[in-house]
């Protein structure tokens, strides 16, 4: 059982993740400025970034996942606030999943290398903090179960997903769009939706057994 569950762990980040990603916001122009400027390689340089800053903030939630974080209550409160912030964002996503349309307007930017954009971006984002305060907490609670393994796996179905889209849309951009229509992206962001609700669910189940154990 426990296999099939650490099979799980980057499958269901990955969707997670992907989820997350979908949604504009300051990443998103970036690429797509740095796409029109650069190429296609601007997105996956965005991401590296990206990709640096949630590593060193894995490895500072990993070192506080001892002693205290392991309280029943805990871990508990965390299953129930990350099932409500999924909820949300879930039933927010099948929302806007029916007029949203994905924008590849370039817009002029400050210079910055895109590996450098990529961390001071998502440093700058409160939700990208929120959303790591609550999902992604009780992920890496959840994954740390299975080791170093379980995290990595974790880490890795999460960066994968925000590398997929990101250079689908730097690629799309480079391109001239000829990848990403609007009907395929609202979609994506319905079937996402619908997923995290459902895996609300499951993570709210959780924390209410621990709350209740």
């Amino acid at each position: 059982m426990d296999l099939w569950v650490l099979a799980g762990v980057p499958a269901t980040s990955f969707i997670v993740a992907l989820s997350g990603a979908l949604m504009p916001g300051p990443l998103l122009t970036v690429t797509v400025g740095e796409a029109a400027r650069r190429g296609f390689w601007a997105g996956p340089l965005i991401m590296v970034g990206h990709a640096l800053l949630e590593l060193a903030l894995v490895v500072l939630l990993l070192a506080g996942v001892g002693a205290w974080l392991h309280r029943p209550v805990v871990l508990g409160l965390v299953g129930v606030t990350g099932a409500g912030m999924l909820g949300w964002m879930g039933l927010a996503l099948v929302r806007s999943s029916r007029h949203s349309r994905l924008e590849f307007k370039a817009q002029d930017q400050a210079g910055l290398h895109p590996v450098l954009a990529g961390i001071l971006l998502s440093a700058a984002n409160p939700y990208w903090l929120l959303w790591w305060l609550t999902i992604g907490l009780g992920y890496v609670l959840f994954s740390v179960k299975y080791g170093i393994l379980g995290v990595a796996l974790f880490y890795g179905g999460h960066i994968l997903a925000d590398f997929a889209w990101y250079s689908l849309v730097s690629g799309a951009v480079a391109q001239g769009r000829r990848f990403i229509s609007d009907r395929l992206y609202q979609g994506f962001l319905a079937c996402c939706g619908l997923f995290l609700v459902g895996f609300g669910g499951y993570f709210g189940f959780q924390g209410v057994m621990f709350l209740l154990g």
